[in-house]
């Protein structure tokens, strides 16, 4: 059993290999030789002078549609980080080379992630109803992880009728329509190709807990949005959410996973609960700080793990984290556990959504 829920210790691959210093040389023509070279005395001496730089195309102040400002802070970045990384003490193995190709993809991939999370914002501000059985829905869908044979997971299969339609998913149909329905309207301003289901189910459920975590700041403030939305943005666990965000590009199956790997949670035990948690290598802890997603009402579902021993210190540790301003404990777990379980089984494809840009004709550049 697994209640640590500290990353410290464990390995996530990020989307390159190890991060070290960075080599902004890919898409550009290379300016310095990549072997670190010896540096005078003076390790960037100054010459005095006369830079002109010219773009010979009739007047026009873009290359191929980018602005020539942007095009000198490419050729400046890449000048100041190859003087980094050539004089750099850090031996060379640890010098990780991140091409320019990998920032753009990165911008890319982040700039539609906002877009999304505007369109999940709104869609579920719409339909505040739908909170809960969001939150389920994406944990449904991981619930069908099977550790053994790593298979099941976060993969997108509650969307198939023959999965959506099982007695343990009843009352997620409304969530599913809200996924699908802002799903085409992602996918409509998408450059990168359609979102998968597998992502944008667990991006529907951060939606929709931020939302509860900003709906308590509210209540905190007597009801005055503008102040909980104040509170929330100071005390609030926005930036907890980077590794979570990271885990994005998760595949979709293509078939419904075997029936019997989820309960119907409002029927279960509490014992079948942590059994079924253990099982996919989380604990009472995990158990406790989900219970969001156990049902509809979460102090009715929080009553009922307090009858368990090994849970109930959980419950009321959380239980008093959320009277707090910040509700620090129960939200950076959450989003911890949240965090670990929505990429079970899955092998994160860090290129997704990225998209091929235009190629610019540097022979017009002159420096």
């Amino acid at each position: 059993m697994n209640d640590n829920l500290n990353f410290k210790h464990q390995s996530f691959k990020p989307e390159s290999a190890t991060m070290g210093l960075i080599s902004f040389l890919s898409t550009l023509p290379t300016l310095l030789p990549n072997a670190p070279l010896p540096l005078p005395s003076s390790r960037c001496p100054i010459r005095y002078g006369t830079n002109n730089c010219k773009i010979e195309d009739g007047g026009s102040n873009a290359v191929n549609g980018v602005p020539r400002r942007e095009i000198l802070k490419c050729f400046g970045a890449a000048i100041s980080l190859e003087l980094v990384a050539s004089s750099s003490p850090i031996p060379s193995h640890f010098v990780e080379v991140a091409n320019a190709a990998d920032l753009i993809q990165r911008r890319q991939r982040s700039d539609y992630q906002s877009s999304i999370k505007t369109t999940l914002y709104l869609a579920i501000k719409a339909n505040p109803e739908l909170i809960s059985p969001l939150l389920t829905l994406a944990l449904n869908d991981v619930m069908t992880y099977d550790k053994p044979s790593k298979s099941g997971g976060p993969n997108g299969s509650i969307r198939f009728s023959a999965e959506i339609n099982r007695p343990e998913n009843q009352g997620l149909s409304a969530a599913l329509s809200l996924v699908e329905e802002a799903k085409k309207e992602i996918d409509s301003y998408s450059k990168g190709g359609p979102i998968s289901y597998s992502d944008l189910i667990q991006l529907a459920a951060q939606s929709a807990l931020k939302a509860t975590f900003l709906a308590s700041a509210i209540r905190k403030c007597g009801g005055n949005e503008d102040k909980g939305n104040l509170l929330y943005s100071a005390y609030g666990s926005s930036g907890q959410w980077g590794l979570f965000d990271r885990q994005f590009g998760r595949s979709d199956t293509q078939e419904p996973d075997p029936e019997g790997r989820v309960l119907d949670w409002t029927k279960a035990s509490v014992q079948e609960m942590k059994d079924k948690f253990i099982a996919i290598g989380f604990g009472p802890r995990q158990l406790a700080v989900m219970s969001a997603f156990l049902g509809p009402d979460q102090l009715a579902t929080e009553a009922k793990l307090s009858t368990d021993p090994d849970v109930t210190k959980w419950v009321e540790k959380y239980q008093r984290s959320r009277e707090t301003v910040s509700e620090t404990d129960y939200e950076v777990d959450l989003i911890t556990t949240l965090t670990k379980m929505s990429c079970l089984g899955q092998t994160i494809n860090y290129e997704a959504y990225s998209y091929a840009l235009p190629k610019v004709d540097f022979s017009r550049l002159k420096l």
